[in-house]
């Protein structure tokens, strides 16, 4: 049912999937970015879901091959997300996709990529705006590994709490070795900490999350040396829960998608009241029995997980509303 074809824009991997049947308009384009850590993952690694969202949805998606950590650093995987989709929207006539019509989704890794390029798309006046943003379970900050998800999911596969800091740090830095203080939380000055404690706290995340085992977690300082190999935590493009609220309210309709047994549940739920906070429609789907990585599994055989599909279809009927 799909036209399949590989392409680079801007020297960027992409793979397109087309739906065959004709349509009496210009299709939806689904720029797709890849969870698995910046580390993990290719355009092979979640081919089955690009084809179900292509073909689900009747929509145009583009899968980006971005460069992976630790090889190629912070902000190789973000620079060629962002090329590879403004490369799309100004070619969109080549691919019978309606340009203001384009959505940006991505999971896990793939949807802090896909936080970032919509912040960074969302002041552009030389290019069509953004239809909307879809974010599974997107990993959006580096400043707390602390919040209560983390403490109540941190040996839940497929993501494990030491994991999740590991993987940001390689994206960061091409290695790892700050990783006990990140855990901890002595990586950042006690001063950023609470500067950002207005976006990135506990008491923004609703009180039904933090029964299942929280305890509130110590603030502490850090040293000179540790922050100047980290402090990049506070860009953005890296940590898009800490962009300005101008840069936000320019954000557009978004859907979130967190699971209950994720670390980083809370980032999304953080980033939910971030988008609801300043105006932004935002359309939030929690999977109460789902696990990082779950939606990548919806149809694996016998490791197909019913609530994978669940959060498959509200995002295919999500992207059919647009």
């Amino acid at each position: 049912k799909l036209f399949i074809k590989d392409l680079c824009f801007e020297k960027v991997p992409v793979r397109i999937y087309q739906p065959k049947v004709p349509s009496a308009s210009q299709w939806r384009g689904v720029m797709f970015f890849h969870g698995g850590g910046w580390v993990f993952g290719s355009l092979e690694s979640h081919e089955k879901l690009c084809r179900s969202i292509a073909r689900e949805s009747e929509s145009v998606v583009v899968s980006v091959g971005y460069r992976l950590a630790p090889e190629h650093k912070y902000p190789a995987a973000y620079e060629d997300c962002l090329n590879a989709t403004i490369h799309f929207m100004k070619n969109t006539e080549h691919y019978g996709v309606d340009p203001a019509r384009i959505i940006i989704c991505g999971d896990s890794a793939g949807g802090n990529l896909a936080a970032a390029v919509s912040q960074t798309l969302a002041g552009r006046s030389d290019l069509p705006r953004l239809r909307a943003q879809i974010l599974i379970y997107p990993g959006l900050q580096a400043l707390d590994f602390n919040l209560p998800s983390y403490q109540q999911n941190q040996r839940v596969p497929l993501l494990f709490r030491e994991c999740a800091a590991f993987f940001v740090l390689q994206y960061l830095n091409g290695d790892a070795p700050n990783l006990e203080e990140v855990l901890e939380g002595s990586h950042m000055p006690i001063d950023i900490k609470l500067n950002y404690r207005k976006w990135v706290s506990p008491d923004n995340i609703p009180e039904k999350f933090k029964v299942r085992g929280y305890k509130p977690h110590v603030l502490l300082d850090c040293t000179t040396e540790v922050y100047e190999t980290v402090k990049r935590f506070c860009e953005p493009n890296l940590c898009p829960l800490l962009a300005e609220d101008a840069i936000v309210q320019q954000l557009p309709e978004s859907f979130i998608l967190t699971c209950e047994y994720d670390v980083l549940r809370d980032d999304g739920l953080l980033y939910k009241k971030r988008l609801e906070d300043n105006g932004v429609r935002v359309t939030w789907y929690h999977l109460e029995d789902g696990f990082h990585g779950i939606i990548n599994s919806f149809n694996s055989g016998w490791l197909s997980f019913s609530s994978g599909k669940r959060g498959l279809d509200n995002i295919v009927n999500f992207l059919k509303g647009l």
